[in-house]
């Protein structure tokens, strides 16, 4: 059986690189995958394009999603993944700059399951991930994956 995956999708280098490393440095037991674009990210979710071959009974466990994305916005990502079975239920975590906030804060109404500051500070994003776990626990949904 496969490790549970996170996807990453980031367009910065820099903040991709300090979130991997955050990610990394704290052992989570998780694949990680990046997606440079929305339209990558959406390619991997719904197994198209370069992402072809990949198992779609093999969701990601989270998805980490940079709010201000080219080609497609993290907002528009979120929106089909709210509107696809497939994805409805996988959570998002938004990563925002501060000037972002207000954005991502507009985006619960779209589903957003959290959000979080960049640079990503890991124990802030493990309370968040604390959080949703008891949301799907009092849900009866599926919790994430460990």
């Amino acid at each position: 059986m496969s490790k549970p995956t996170i996807l990453v999708v980031e367009d910065n280098p820099d903040h991709l690189e300090l979130t991997l490393t955050t990610l990394q440095q704290h052992g989570l037991p998780h694949d990680i995958v990046v997606a440079h674009d929305g339209l990558e990210a959406l390619e991997y979710l719904f197994c198209e394009g370069l992402f072809s071959d990949r198992n779609p009974d093999h969701q990601p466990s989270l998805v980490l999603l940079d709010l201000g994305l080219p080609k497609l916005s993290g907002l528009a990502v979120m929106q089909r993944m709210r509107d696809d079975p497939r994805t409805f239920f996988i959570p998002v975590i938004m990563l925002t700059s501060a000037s972002e906030q207000s954005q991502a804060v507009i985006a619960f109404k779209g589903g957003l399951n959290s959000y979080v500051s960049k640079p990503l500070d890991y124990f802030v994003l493990e309370e968040k991930l604390q959080q949703l776990n008891e949301i799907w626990r009092a849900s009866g949904l599926a919790p994430l994956s460990n």
